[in-house]
């Protein structure tokens, strides 16, 4: 495990860091509520709303959670001309996140992801969303404004929801261009868009998504190893990083034997944004110049913050460190009642 000094350190570092994130831009509404009774007309029970919150999902939860982590980030996608989209940037430069690269589309609408919760329950989600490929004028607005910030970049982040924005041509010319930089492309991907990821620096599937990608399931450990192992030579990838729910994480790097990271999450609530964090703690930990083995321990971590929390969450340094204490102190203690 890590040490507390080392972990420190990799987390100071995370204020030297910008990164870009391209990808599915969302606004995640949280409905909060309270439930003393079962309606007459259906057997559903009737939520009394208490009040509403916002924050930034999908990608935007990416760039949301680098900078809870001390990082510098830019936003790069696709939002409507409505009141959504102007909530969510608004937001956004809350959070003095980098808006420049958000794409008005009025041909389009911004996807607003609603989640009903009664006693902090979820209890109802609803999506408003449009889903078709961004047209040919989104794509070189998006480049072009991805290019002019290029140079002060560390990396990108591709947040593919299957929403639309990445779409084959865009997604190959942002790997070729950052990858011929040696800055790194790493990608939460979405099964349908497989073939799309070819050539990037790394992917950080669930099990899942993993399965779907390669078209069978795993039904043992085994399947799981050769699994990761086929992913990242299928794709051409330096790495892939297979998140795993209770079970962990699974890194497979190239040139490596696969390595199995244990869960550190100490009690798990809500899932909502979880791979977000992954790859973003994931991503600046590499830019920060950790190996890739120390960059998974220290996005597994900070899973195990967010996981802990009801709603759209973002770990920061301070949580990470006390999350960290937490579970060495557990451990010990464990360890002398053994």
């Amino acid at each position: 495990m890590i040490t507390r000094a080392r972990l420190k350190s990799v987390l100071t570092k995370f204020s030297h860091i910008r990164l870009a994130v391209l990808g599915d831009v969302m606004l995640d509404e949280f409905v909060w509520g309270k439930v003393e009774r079962i309606s007459p007309e259906a057997p559903v029970p009737v939520v009394q709303i208490k009040r509403e919150t916002w924050r930034p999902g999908g990608a935007a939860n990416v760039a949301s959670n680098l900078v809870a982590l001390g990082a510098k980030a830019d936003i790069f996608g696709i939002i409507g001309d409505d009141g959504a989209g102007r909530r969510l940037v608004e937001s956004l430069q809350a959070e003095k996140i980098g808006t420049a690269g958000l794409i008005a589309d009025s041909g389009r609408r911004t996807t607003v992801k609603t989640r009903v919760l009664g006693q902090n329950q979820q209890m109802l989600r609803i999506d408003r969303e449009f889903t078709d490929p961004i047209d040919y004028r989104c794509q070189k607005d998006l480049a072009a404004s991805l290019w002019k910030q290029a140079p002060g970049l560390q990396g990108v982040i591709v947040s593919d929801y299957a929403k639309g924005v990445i779409v084959e041509e865009l997604l190959g010319q942002i790997i070729e261009r950052f990858r011929g930089a040696d800055k790194p492309v790493t990608i939460d991907p979405r099964p349908k868009n497989g073939p799309l990821y070819k050539g990037a620096s790394i992917v950080t599937p669930n099990t899942r998504e993993a399965e779907e990608l390669l078209g069978r399931k795993f039904e043992t450990e085994e399947d799981l190893l050769k699994g990761g192992t086929d992913l990242m030579r299928q794709l051409k990838l330096d790495a892939a990083l297979i998140t795993r729910g209770e079970h962990g994480m699974s890194l497979f790097e190239r040139g490596k034997k696969p390595l199995t990271i244990p869960t550190r999450a100490r009690e798990v609530f809500d899932v909502t944004g979880a791979g977000d964090t992954v790859i973003a703690t994931f991503s600046l930990a590499l830019a920060a110049g950790c190996p890739m083995a120390e960059a998974a321990e220290i996005a597994n971590l900070a899973a195990g913050v967010v996981v802990g929390i009801v709603g759209t969450a973002v770990a920061t340094p301070r949580l990470v460190l006390e999350h960290y204490d937490r579970i060495t102190l557990e451990s010990r203690e464990n360890g002398l009642s053994a």
